[in-house]
């Protein structure tokens, strides 16, 4: 370290490491403690410190302001060695006006980790080996694969199997389509018959029976689908099938199609008035709307031929 007292001017020099492997790297680290106005020349660098040290990395100088104004500036450089020797580390020269200030000299072992046999003769390099396959690494992951797919497909099964248990057995109604829908009508249409509920002031309730079975039976025999539509819908389609005569469906004639259509229209109305409007119907108003649903699934029930008929067709 190299101090003058006029100029306040401090320059070091301190190396991490002063034994090093062959190949391998430390840092030297350079620092200036000056005034404010005073103008230092830093040292410039080569690929080189000196003869058998490399300078393979270095930081810019970096310039701190100390608590008692002084500027300290700092660098660091990154040395290596390929030489088997011990290294005397020549003292940096820092240049200030006329005066020239170095560090200490320092001293770096650098240290041959193994001994060269030099009576063997040079040999080429040798081929590159390919690595043995490891069968049982590769069988062992597969089958880790395996066992996770099998876990996997386990659970699946078992949080299947435990939602089925959780949810309350669905009652199984057995369907009535292997009878005949006039069949099924007429037999609904004489249970309502027989409960005769508008008389107990359940009018409501007998219109909506009443026109279920109706548009139940117009889904089975026409395959309109009016218990999803509304009565205005099912009346159009119905009218081109009973007054038009569209699809051949109804055995009935034309003029006997059309006062049956009206008919129909007149008790799905009234049901609507009913159900919607809180429509209070007259007991004959009651009965008519029974007749009429009995008359439409007796009219419009396709008439059996004769076999000597069929076979002459």
């Amino acid at each position: 370290m190299f101090c003058n007292l006029l100029l306040a001017i401090v320059v070091s020099a301190s190396i991490d490491s002063t034994m090093l492997m062959l190949g391998d790297q430390t840092d030297m680290h350079l620092q200036v403690t000056q005034e404010k106005d005073e103008k230092v020349e830093w040292p410039v660098f080569g690929e080189t410190l000196q003869e058998g040290l490399e300078i393979v990395d270095r930081t810019i100088v970096d310039t701190t302001t100390l608590p008692d104004g002084r500027l300290q500036l700092n660098q660091y450089l990154t040395l290596t060695s390929f030489q088997d020797s011990l290294f005397s580390i020549n003292p940096v020269a820092f240049a200030s006006g006329e005066d020239t200030f170095f560090t200490e000299a320092m001293a770096l072992n650098v240290i041959q980790p193994f001994e060269v046999d030099t009576t063997l003769a040079i040999t080429d390099i040798k081929d590159i080996e390919k690595a043995p396959i490891w069968w049982w690494g590769i069988i062992r992951w597969i089958l880790l694969a395996l066992l996770l797919v099998a876990l996997g497909v386990g659970i699946y099964y078992l949080v299947q199997w435990y939602r089925k248990r959780q949810q309350p057995e669905e009652e199984i109604i057995e369907p009535e389509l292997l009878r005949p829908a006039e069949e099924v009508a007429l037999e609904k249409l004489d249970a309502i018959k027989e409960a005769k509920i508008w008389k107990d002031g359940k009018v409501k309730e007998y219109q909506t029976d009443l026109t279920d079975v109706v548009r139940e039976y117009i889904g089975r025999r026409f395959d309109v689908q009016s218990t999803e539509k509304t009565s205005d819908e099912t009346l159009r389609e119905m009218e081109n099938i009973l007054v038009k005569g569209q699809g051949g469906k109804v055995p009935c004639t034309k003029e006997d199609g059309k006062a049956l259509y009206e008919r129909l229209k007149k008790m799905l109305q009234t049901a609507d008035l009913v159900k919607f409007a809180k429509w209070h119907t007259t007991p004959d108003e009651n009965e008519s709307a029974l007749n009429t649903a009995y008359d439409f699934v007796k009219e419009t029930t396709p008439v059996e031929q004769p076999d000597e008929q069929k076979e002459n067709e």
